[in-house]
């Protein structure tokens, strides 16, 4: 830890500790046999998405507002968030009587609105986007004399989540590397500082998504190029924190970058695997050694999963692509006699195959057939990719026309 002195130190993440005793849960860290025979590492999961408000962000935010002055308590806090960042700040300002105001982007979902006002805040929408709702909660703050609270960018939040990595450290000890979810840098920040002040040598590994790559851009010396509709949302940040972005040159080995398609799959393993939902940017450390196993093979792997409130919207469209992508439900094209009893005889043998169809939609007018045969799309559901195979052969050898229709939505995930 030569060079300039960080933002914060061991002894700051170790008084923090003692302040969040028994006021926060200890979440469980564990190991995932099923994660660990398929990636070939010793993969253990720290479940920040077991929070009260399933967060990780509650650390931070209870670490914050328990060092304010009674004066500073009296006149309150305000912060700026559409998500984690609001809920954590506003259950714990109610908590500690301290009276909190969030603002939030006015397009925010409204359930994200009712859960922050159901903690006992009062929510203030304002601007398009999170920039717009933080520069409107510093003028309240310039305004009304409130406290400022910062999702990163703050000594004590970053202090406060490095409480992390000192509960990781001592439920599994024996972890040689920590991947780590990367946006504005408060999280990765402080398990880094904790981490490498209890274990030098361990290895501390970032995650952001590929559309948001402004950690990894600004540590490799170019502009920062970030934006698009990623999963990751609580992770989709544009620039790190002036306090978070000298830590992380100095003690994370490298930032790695995942796509869409590798989180979506990684939210699905985990909830298949470890009946655990978590939202996109908690299963970002997960979508990292899925798209790099080798580099994680054998080796002892600590994962943060940082959040669990994903919209149940989203979560029900990352099943359904999951479900396509692992060849569980797929679409066959088939070309039948357009005449009485061909499409019964197309299901019957679907059917005794074990497939169980889920739709079907006739092509007639579009079809390339003869315009006394038609195209029929069924939407089987099957148990693994061996089964679609086998369906679709059983119907070519009953003399049917078939054809695979390939989904956008297919990508890479290991087999499980």
């Amino acid at each position: 830890m030569a060079g300039e002195p960080l933002a914060i130190t061991l002894a700051d993440v170790e008084a923090a500790a003692l302040r969040l005793e028994g006021r926060i849960v200890r979440t469980p860290c564990l190991p995932s046999r099923t994660l660990s025979d398929i990636y070939g590492a010793e993969i253990w999961l720290k479940f920040e998405n077991l929070q009260y408000t399933a967060s990780f962000k509650e650390r931070g935010a209870l670490n914050r507002l328990s060092a304010l002055s009674p004066e500073e308590r009296r006149r309150g806090v305000v912060a700026a968030s559409a998500g984690n960042h609001a809920q954590g700040v506003a259950y714990h300002a109610r908590r500690l009587g301290i009276p909190a105001v969030i603002v939030m982007p006015r397009e925010t979902p409204f359930v994200k609105i009712e859960n922050t006002e159901k903690l006992g805040a009062r929510v203030v929408l304002h601007g398009h986007s999170v920039e717009d709702a933080t520069a409107h909660a510093r003028e309240l703050a310039r305004r009304d004399g409130l406290v400022f609270v910062h999702p990163y960018d703050d000594p004590l939040i970053i202090a406060g989540q490095g409480t992390i990595a000192l509960e990781m450290l001592d439920q599994a000890p024996d972890l040689e590397v920590l991947v780590v979810p990367v946006g504005g840098g408060g999280l990765i920040s402080g398990i880094a500082v904790a981490a490498k002040g209890r274990r030098p040598e361990i290895e501390i590994l970032g995650v952001e998504a590929a559309l948001f790559p402004s950690v990894r851009r600004l540590l490799e010396g170019r502009e920062v190029a970030a934006g698009g509709p990623t999963i990751a949302e609580g992770i989709a940040v544009k620039r790190p924190g002036a306090l978070t972005l000298p830590i992380i040159r100095r003690l994370v080995a490298e930032v790695l970058l995942v796509e869409e398609s590798a989180i979506e799959a990684a939210v699905l393993q985990l909830l298949e695997i470890e009946k655990t939902v978590v939202e996109g940017a908690g299963a970002t450390g997960l979508a990292a050694i899925a798209s790099e196993p080798g580099r994680f093979r054998g080796r002892r792997v600590g994962l943060v999963l940082s959040g669990g409130n994903i919209d149940s919207r989203l979560l029900s469209g990352v099943i359904l692509r999951g479900l396509v992508r692992t060849d569980r439900l797929v679409r066959l094209r088939v070309g039948i006699p357009d005449s009485p009893g061909s499409l019964a005889r197309v299901a019957a043998i679907i059917a005794e195959n074990g497939g169980n169809i889920v739709d079907v939609v006739h092509q007639r007018a579009f079809s390339r057939l003869s315009v006394k045969q038609a195209d029929v799309d069924f939407t089987v559901e099957t148990r693994n990719a061996a089964h679609a195979r086998d369906i679709q052969q059983a119907l070519e050898e009953a003399g049917l026309s078939v054809c695979r229709l390939e989904s956008s939505a297919r990508g890479h995930l290991s087999e499980n």
